[in-house]
């Protein structure tokens, strides 16, 4: 597969997560960070652990196990419960924009660990995307919840560990499978997840959930945790981190447009100048000619 397609792959797995945005925003004042990330995990790799045991993936080798679930923990673990609280002083859009800086950090955290070299046209590419994200979010403070500088400031070094995570990523998922990888990493960090809501009770804030909530757990689970994942990881076994993180940049939309109709966020001029900004820095780092197929860690 050419890395186009992992590109287009990962556009498809931003989208479900700009939803997945919307939905934990819709959620946010229903249940804490923690409970919500149970939530969306716990489902998760419900779904993802029958359909890689009756596929028969091949799994990580043991050697790689520990460093697979660390992974796993990092980022399923404690990325998405600082995303979750950031969701709790921004709205959906607005957290998604910071969220769209993960492009800039894989690429320089690829650069700092040597898995990824860096070229002009992606450079420029990544860093006209990162212009739009943050003009979008400081000519929109106006508009903007009061406090909500602190969930995008959350987000923005939140998605750290995202970076690390797409750039670790492909030499374990080469060593074993897309399916593999993920099904171990989510694992991990689901357990981890419910051992800590089990000790401190916040497992119990589910049972007084109603229909509406249990309709947007299930989707954020399904469609936000499992499948948007499970073509995440596929997307990093065929195109750079850096070219999939730019992926990011779709985000925003999804969430802005859904939140619209779930919580009634306003889609301001900004935002969609922020946005043709992050498409154009998106064409700019995906259609480098004559790109090298980078190297294995």
């Amino acid at each position: 597969m050419r890395e186009w397609i992992g590109v287009a792959i990962a556009i498809i797995s931003s989208s479900l997560g700009g939803t997945a945005a919307a939905v934990t925003r819709y959620l946010v004042g229903d249940a804490d960070p923690i409970t919500l990330a149970i939530l969306r995990w716990g489902i998760g790799i419900a779904c993802v652990l029958p359909i890689a045991l009756l596929l028969r993936v091949k799994w990580p080798p043991r050697r790689d196990w520990l460093a697979v679930a660390a992974l796993g923990v990092g980022f399923f673990g404690l990325f998405f419960v600082l995303y979750n609280i950031a969701m709790g002083y921004t709205t959906a859009a607005r957290a998604s924009l910071a969220l769209s800086t993960l492009p800039l950090q894989t690429m320089v955290v690829g650069a700092v660990l040597g898995v990824e070299a860096l070229t002009v046209r992606k450079t420029i590419g990544v860093c006209v995307a990162i212009l739009g994200v943050f003009a979008a979010l400081a000519s929109g403070l106006a508009a903007a919840p009061a406090g909500a500088w602190r969930g995008e400031l959350i987000m923005t070094a939140a998605v750290l560990c995202m970076a690390f995570y797409n750039v670790w990523s492909r030499p374990f998922i080469q060593r074993s499978s897309a399916l593999g990888f993920l099904a171990v990493g989510m694992g991990a960090g689901a357990a981890s997840l419910v051992l800590v809501g089990l000790a401190t009770g916040h497992v119990a804030v589910l049972a007084s959930f109603g229909a509406p909530q249990w309709i947007a757990g299930v989707y954020l689970g399904i469609a936000g945790g499992a499948l948007a994942f499970i073509l995440w990881v596929v997307a990093l076994q065929h195109a750079t981190p850096t070219r999939v993180a730019t992926t990011m940049a779709v985000n925003p939309i999804a969430a802005a447009l859904l939140a619209t109709q779930l919580v009634g966020e306003p889609i301001t001029t900004s935002l969609v100048a922020g946005l043709i900004a992050v498409f154009a820095g998106i064409w700019v780092a995906t259609t480098e000619g004559g790109a090298r197929k980078p190297r294995a860690a």
